[in-house]
């Protein structure tokens, strides 16, 4: 990332807060004076957050305990707050092309060296501890009490275990149900919505770097943090990175003079959390000289639709072989997509990622793909790359492989967390970017290395019938929250769900043609898939057209409209053109946009909305065309799981 510009003002003020006896109290607020943080200390460390005067949430209990002592060690002490206003761009803009910061940071001395720095932005409240120890530290645990106001409701993945890949479907309860449901642990990012008055508090964590990934849990009236142990021994049991792990007692073993993750609560509505840029804002800048040759972009990927074109121009045996992907890439080059992907069954074994089958022909088909102007992405699992990983990229590089897909690691204990940067960082050595599947959700690193183009964790169209258009609602506002999210959308056989019935070959996505279509203006991710077959998309042009003409990147974002778990209608601008996307859950929906946000003048739009028949036969669209201006006022109609897309130029 480039800084452009840094302007900061300091107000220091000297303030004992005692770690006992009588409470005191100091109130740090935001730039706009919405929020206001009221520092306490009536026994242990926290705060209280309201928003235009009205409490929000209540962290308490915050600490971090070592194997001999416990921080804060000594009376807490308000030594400074400064204002801070920034701008910067990121390598891979996924909603802004230049970020503007503007918070107050307040710095508090925790005793032994120690501080906590707190920064309350306009929306949203983080704060993160800074240790001072020396030698090495065992961390045993990192906790806080997050306690919502009344009315917040949970929206959560939860998990049966520390070992997931962050693909289970939203769950919705309030404190009380979670805490007694079979399973009590959560994911993160987690949102707190209430749907009174619109209020969302998202929780999330960033620049976490040789630390456990967090999870939540309750106790029906407060949230809590949990980790999984680090290992102090790996036992890799599979071709697909499955293993046995001897967990230790601590959490983490790392360097006792540090920072820990940044812990963040967006403090906002539902169109602010789709606008909100806060993990990149809190992330570690790009560690890259140069970033030049980082190429977000789409791909075509065959897996979902089992790599069987079947158009009347198949005169082929469909398989993971040198005419299949040369089918691909004919696809791709054709409609500009940048690049196709070779996902499982590309390599003789699971476990030698230099050796393509023999039906690949891999050294032709790169020069074919190369002809065409199409790059190639191989997958393997993150085994394979752990075991390899001293000439993999290097090797790659020398054929001319640009990408990976790492694939199964399903674990986001420290270890992991570190495998995950060794990796990347040793990609981007060779000019390779990667895409992360079977992961936990960002929290940094695709910041501090910009070639991790996008990461998995997600329920997306892969899980074919758990793929539900009311679950795919939350990820707006919830997983793609907190950074790039690999959905695989594109399906061209739509369904509403209870028609759907579709597998591999033929694979199927639930709901309407449009809302496939719309999906690829409002997901975020570096790398988009096309998940179909070349063929529909062949037999289906128009609206291939359109997903292709779709940017990765984009250099404004603007949510029209949006609820959480319900309807998001968000526009983003590349360079003078505008994209809108619009989606909806079950109920049919109704919106009136105005286009204000457009220059002067005439504009042309270009729009696919559901068909009238599209709340059964889900495949019905219509297209239009009209000219518009800034003045226009557009009146769009989504049918039950349905979708409206359109580009302004």
């Amino acid at each position: 990332m480039r800084k452009i510009a840094i302007l900061f003002a300091a107000a220091f003020a000297m303030v004992s807060v005692a770690a006992s006896g009588a409470k005191k109290s100091n109130v740090i607020s935001s730039p706009d004076g919405r929020i206001s943080v009221e520092l306490t200390t009536a026994g242990t460390l926290g705060y209280t957050v309201k928003l235009d005067g009205k409490l929000v949430y209540t962290l308490s209990d915050i600490s971090v305990n070592l194997a001999d002592k416990t921080i804060p060690a000594a009376p807490v002490k308000l030594t400074g707050i400064k204002h801070v206003t920034n701008s910067f761009s990121p390598a891979v803009p996924l909603k802004f092309s230049t970020i503007k910061e503007d918070y107050n940071e307040a710095t508090l001395s925790l005793g032994n060296g120690c501080t906590m720095l707190i920064r309350v932005m306009n929306n949203a409240v983080a704060y993160r501890i800074v240790l001072k120890e020396k030698g090495d530290i065992q961390v045993m645990d990192d906790h806080f009490r997050l306690t919502p106001a009344d009315g917040f409701v949970a929206n959560y993945q939860a998990p049966g275990s520390f070992n997931t890949a962050y693909e289970e479907s939203y769950q919705t309860s309030s404190l009380l149900d979670w805490s007694n449901a079979e399973r009590r642990m959560a994911t993160i990012p987690l949102l707190l919505s209430k749907s009174k008055n619109d209020s969302q508090l998202l929780i999330g964590e960033s620049d976490v770097d040789d630390y456990p990934r967090q999870f939540l849990t309750t106790d029906g009236s407060a949230i809590m943090p949990t980790y999984p142990k680090s290992p102090v021994k790996w036992e890799p049991r599979g071709d697909r990175g499955e293993t046995i792990v001897e967990e230790g007692p601590a959490i983490a073993r790392t360097v006792g003079s540090r920072a820990l993750p940044w812990r963040w609560v967006a403090v906002t509505d539902s169109k602010g959390i789709i606008e909100q840029t806060i993990p990149v804002q809190l992330a570690r800048r790009s560690a890259l000289d140069d970033e030049s040759w980082i190429e977000p972009g789409q791909v075509s990927w065959e897996w979902w639709n089992g790599a069987t074109p079947f158009g009347p121009d198949v005169d082929f045996k469909a398989g993971c072989n040198y005419e299949t992907y040369c089918y691909f890439a004919d696809f791709a080059a054709k409609f500009g997509i940048k690049y196709i992907l070779l996902d499982e069954g590309w390599a003789k074994s699971t476990r030698d990622p230099f050796h393509g089958n023999d039906e690949l022909r891999l050294p032709e088909l790169i020069k074919y793909c190369n002809s065409k102007g199409v790059k190639i992405i191989l997958w393997l699992p993150w085994l394979t790359a752990y075991q390899n990983l001293d000439k993999l990229f290097k090797t790659y590089a020398e054929w001319g492989i640009p990408a990976v897909k790492i694939d199964f690691m399903d674990h986001a204990d420290q270890w992991m967390v570190n495998f995950y940067k060794r990796v990347t960082a040793e990609a981007a050595k060779y000019h390779i970017i990667v895409d992360w599947h079977g992961a936990f959700s960002p929290a940094g690193l695709e910041y501090e290395y910009p070639n991790l183009i996008s990461y998995e964790g997600v329920l997306g169209l892969e899980q074919m019938g758990g793929c539900v258009p009311k679950n795919t609602l939350f990820i707006p506002f919830i997983r793609n929250a907190v950074g790039a999210a690999d959905f695989t959308p594109g399906g061209m056989n739509n369904m509403q769900p209870k028609q759907y019935s579709a597998r591999r070959p033929n694979s199927g996505a639930q709901g309407t043609r449009c809302f496939q279509m719309a999906l690829y203006v409002i997901l975020e991710s570096g790398i988009q898939m096309l998940a179909d077959n070349p063929t529909r998309y062949y037999q289906n042009e128009d609206c291939t057209r359109f997903i292709a003409s779709v940017p990765t990147t984009w250099d404004e974002t603007r949510a029209l409209e949006a609820k959480a778990g319900e309807y998001v209608v968000v526009a983003k601008r590349k360079g003078n053109k505008w994209f809108i996307g619009a989606i909806t859950n079950d109920n049919a929906r109704d919106f009136k946009l105005n286009l204000d946000f457009l220059a002067g003048g005439e504009h042309r739009l270009t729009a696919y909305k559901d068909g009238l028949n599209a709340g059964y036969q889900a495949m019905h669209y219509n297209k239009v065309e009209q000219t518009v201006t800034s003045a226009t006022t557009l009146d769009i109609h989504l049918e039950r799981n349905g979708g409206w897309a359109a580009v302004i130029e």
